[in-house]
Formats: structure tokens, sequence, C-alpha cells
């Protein structure tokens, strides 16, 4: 008897696991993604910021390079909607050299009117 309850409450906790709604990947706070490696190869980052205040919604983010020699970074802008899905089709990565001691600006603008939300995505 003991065994049976033991084992119906098992499986009522497996199916509250799997009825949960998903959750959407990307928060507020999380709207800069690095890899690892870039942050070894001496590489720092703002978050993005985005405008929103032009018909065409776009972001900006400034990377710096504190190693004496250039670094090659690759990265790609991710747009989202006001509900946090990702819009399709996806930007093309991108890639840019940043010179020893110094740092750049990237751009990037949104080809969907409804974007809301931007992340960046820096690797190498």
């Amino acid at each position: 008897m003991l065994r049976g309850g033991l084992t119906a409450l098992l499986a009522l906790a497996v199916l509250t696991g799997c009825s949960s709604r998903p959750s959407i990947p990307v928060s507020d706070e999380q709207t800069l993604v690095m890899e690892a490696t870039v942050l070894g190869a001496g590489i720092s980052a703002e978050k993005p910021v985005l405008n929103n205040a032009e018909i065409q919604p776009s972001a900006s983010s400034t990377l710096y390079n504190e190693r004496g020699e250039p670094a090659t970074v690759n990265y790609r802008f991710f747009w989202y909607d006001a509900r946090g899905l990702e819009m399709h089709p996806l930007e093309a990565p991108r890639r840019i050299t940043i010179p020893a001691h110094s740092s750049v600006t990237l751009y990037g603008s949104a080809n969907y009117l409804g974007a809301r939300k931007v992340r960046l995505y820096l690797y190498l």
C-alpha cells in the first residue's frame, strides 16, 4: 500500500513538472552574452543600448580591448518582440577587429518594426 502511494506521488510530481509553461530564455538583465574565450582575450563590453526613437529600432554597444595586440571578435544582434519571442530571419553574424588598447562601437538595426528587445552575442 505504501509502495503504491509513493509510486502515485512520484508520477504526479513528474506530470506536474511536464505541465509547466515554457519560459523565455532571455530576460531584461540578459542583454549581453559573451563566451569565456572573449573575456580571456581581454575584451570587455557594455550592454547594448536599444533606441526605438526612429522608425527602425537600432542598438549599439561599445567593446574594449585591454590587451596590447588587436583582437578579432564575431558578433550578432538578436531581436525580440514585446512578448520576448525571437524575431526571424536572424541577422547575419559579423566580425570586427579591435585595435590594441582601444574601443569600438558596434551598431545594429532591426529589420522588424515590432522589435522591442535586443541581445548581443560575442564570440571568437
